[in-house]
């Protein structure tokens, strides 16, 4: 079989706002990305994040209409200790990004926090306790 995992596509109602989002999570989306219907930010090990505005989606498939309730999807970013969880977390809600669950030490543990984006998407933050 030759077909293999390349990349995770999301679709944004608003590219502008969900690029300045994910730029704030160190993703390197090229400059004017904003502007664009398609955007693309290379990730490690050669993956890619795709984002396409909602009308880009409606060019080709005019009936879609988004999921019902809410996030379309959840991302996981490991961070490089406890303390950079509750750190980003507090960065992102203190600019008005909602924060679905407060840091906190899980029980299979992680230090584990989850901020939406702007479509409502679930961006889980998480750390190995005792890592820094």
């Amino acid at each position: 079989m030759s077909a293999r995992f390349d990349a995770i596509g999301l679709v944004v109602s608003d590219m502008a706002a969900s690029v300045a989002f994910y730029r704030r999570l160190g993703f390197a989306f090229p400059e004017g990305a904003e502007s664009l219907p398609h955007a693309e930010a290379e990730l490690p090990g050669g993956l890619r994040l795709l984002f396409d505005t909602e009308e880009t989606v409606r060019s080709f498939l005019p009936e879609w209409e988004p999921p019902a309730g809410g996030g379309r999807a959840s991302l996981a970013l490991r961070c490089d200790g406890p303390a950079e969880v509750d750190a980003l977390y507090e960065e992102l809600v203190g600019s008005g990004y909602h924060g679905e669950l407060k840091p906190w030490d899980a029980f299979w543990g992680q230090r584990y926090a989850v901020v939406h984006d702007p479509d409502g998407n679930g961006v889980d933050l998480f750390a190995a306790l005792g890592a820094e």
